[in-house]
């Protein structure tokens, strides 16, 4: 006697019938209710962004390569040539750390009245959702 193999037809849920994911906020906050705050994912990602600008290589120890040295040029002269040399750095720490939540499609280091931006336009991978983000630390006029 021969066993018969069925196939079953695994039907998942649609993505939008699914409930949103929310992430905890960065910076750590407490809301309204006394828990901590969260985040919609598109805004995570925006935060996880801020987070790779504004840490230091060495800050963190178990990861010594995270981030892209930002804040280390603040007392740098503000030049175009600091803008471009940032916008590569900026470029490859993107690229080796969010490369798998993001797609860059564009990115300018504005170095303007004494305060250095960052102008990034992203698509969110998992979402599909474009968004622009500018990222800054303003100097004294």
């Amino acid at each position: 006697m021969r066993a018969q193999r069925t196939s079953q037809l695994v039907v998942l849920p649609a993505q939008s019938s699914l409930p949103a994911r929310t992430d905890i906020a960065f910076p750590y906050q407490v809301d309204s209710h006394g828990r901590s705050a969260s985040a919609g994912y598109d805004d995570h990602v925006r935060q996880m962004i801020e987070m790779l600008l504004f840490t230091s290589p060495g800050e963190r120890v178990m990861m010594p390569d995270f981030g892209c040295g930002l804040l280390d040029l603040v007392f740098e002269p503000n030049s175009p040539e600091l803008a471009s040399t940032l916008q590569l750095s900026v470029q490859a720490a993107l690229q080796r750390w969010l490369g798998d939540v993001i797609t860059v499609q564009r990115l300018d280091v504005v170095s303007q009245d004494g305060q250095l931006s960052v102008h990034l336009s992203y698509v969110v991978l998992p979402t599909g959702s474009q968004r622009t983000d500018v990222f800054g630390q303003g100097g004294t006029p």
